[in-house]
């Protein structure tokens, strides 16, 4: 099924789903793949096409990356409470609920029907400012035009990155050559509850807009 959506609408109400996931109905491989074929049309550096995708739907490996994704976020939740970032986002007045999402997630992850690990060859920690820049903008892109792939068919994910703080590990479950290929991220993928969403509050783009000069 694909949604009557016009584009401004998909680009606007594409949001990152974690409370509204269906976990209990089957994702067929299928249209994962259908959403990877039009993701991949997205521009990448030099046309090389660095990216390869894990989509992970067994059970035991969906199970044993959860355990990993909530290690790293019991961790990451003290270094962040503790800092000036947790402090300066508390005063949000939509921290409780983005909390309350974001920890939604961690304890149903696992019920996910499909996890999907985008990467990009090479290691960015020996990267200077350009290469970092070049690579990310090689699968950047991509993971978004699947992201709208996934909503305009009724279905939702979440970008997450905390599972990074053990992308070692999960290079290890997963057989990543780490060495090799950087993590994007870990994106839970299911059917929404519901295929209505709003646009988000966003500041004005002139506030956010430097003509000419900063």
């Amino acid at each position: 099924m694909t949604l009557s959506l016009t584009t401004d609408e998909l680009l606007t109400t594409t949001r990152a789903v974690r409370k509204r996931l269906d976990f209990e109905k089957p994702v067929p491989r299928d249209l994962i793949r259908e959403c990877l074929e039009l993701a991949l049309q997205a521009p990448n550096g030099s046309n090389m096409q660095q990216w390869r995708w894990v989509v992970v739907d067994d059970r035991n490996t969906i199970e044993k990356l959860a355990g990993l994704y909530n290690e790293a976020i019991l961790d990451y939740s003290k270094e962040y409470a503790s800092g000036a970032m947790g402090a300066k986002a508390r005063q949000n007045p939509g921290f409780d609920r983005m909390n309350e999402s974001v920890m939604h997630l961690a304890r149903n992850l696992h019920r996910s029907p499909v996890l999907v690990v985008p990467c990009v060859t090479g290691r960015l920690e020996t990267e200077g400012v350009f290469g970092q820049a070049s690579l990310w903008g090689s699968v950047i892109p991509a993971i978004w035009s699947f992201m709208l792939a996934l909503r305009s068919r009724g279905l939702g994910s979440a970008w997450t990155t905390v599972h990074l703080h053990r992308e070692q590990e999960a290079a290890a479950v997963l057989d990543i050559p780490y060495a090799h290929y950087t993590q994007a991220g870990l994106f839970p993928v299911a059917y929404t509850l519901g295929t209505e969403f709003r646009r988000a509050p966003r500041r004005p783009a002139a506030d956010v807009t430097h003509w000419n000069r900063w």
